[in-house]
């Protein structure tokens, strides 16, 4: 008996709800009876009846169907569900309800917070990047630096990261200027450097000390650094 029970219960099926339509319904506009009110056309629509009543739905919730009738008026006015035209046998026109709108509005919802996540980001990097060569060079940035730091991002599309590896280039080399540091950017961007891996990496090839000729008795002198401003 218990397993018929399970098996019954099992044959009723599951309604998958997306766990961002349980997090976003507030800022979607929805309360909470609207939200329920919804699953119930969408449990509907599951089951195989297409274009549920304001009676059917009202069986499954604790409000009148009059209020049902209101409720589904406005999910249409508000393009949370919309109702479209079916063909049935013999080519007979039906109506159906469609909750394809709520789908999109969810996805508008995660595609902006994504965008405002990345944004937050970004601003938070180049926030950073100013921050970080204000220290290096012990002082505020001037306007035209500071213009010069956004045509980097803006224009040139280089990263924070990859500015940040210019300007540790430039501590290195001890040439702490903007025309330096442009210099670099401007090479590694015409040899394609895209990550600050790369950029190390191309960097340290100069920086290999040549094989000292045989009459040359060895010194202790120091390996010379790149000079970006030569090429």
């Amino acid at each position: 008996m218990d397993k018929e029970i399970l098996l019954a219960w099992w044959e009723e099926g599951v309604l998958s709800v997306p766990q961002l339509l349980l997090k976003k319904y507030k800022q979607l506009g929805l309360d909470e009876t609207e939200l329920v009110l919804l699953l119930q056309v969408y449990s509907f629509l599951k089951e195989g009846n297409s274009f549920p009543t304001p009676e059917d739905l009202a069986n499954r919730m604790t409000i009148p169907e009059s209020m049902c009738v209101s409720i589904l008026r406005r999910l249409i006015q508000h393009q949370f569900l919309s109702i479209e035209e079916g063909h049935g046998e013999g080519g007979i026109l039906y109506e159906k309800y469609s909750i394809k709108p709520l789908w999109a509005k969810l996805a508008d919802e995660f595609v902006y917070e994504k965008k405002q996540d990345e944004l937050e980001k970004s601003l938070n990097e180049e926030t950073d990047l100013y921050t970080t060569f204000e220290q290096e060079f012990g002082r505020p940035l001037s306007p035209l630096e500071c213009e010069t730091l956004a045509m980097w991002i803006d224009q040139d599309g280089q990263s924070p990261e990859l500015i940040k590896a210019a300007l540790r280039e430039a501590v290195i080399s001890g040439k702490l200027n903007f025309r330096y540091i442009d210099r670099i950017l401007f090479e590694w961007k015409k040899n394609r450097i895209l990550t600050v891996e790369e950029a190390r990496e191309y960097a340290r090839n100069f920086r290999k000390p040549s094989k000292p000729a045989a009459e040359k008795p060895k010194t202790s002198n120091p390996v010379p650094f790149y000079n970006w401003l030569e090429q």
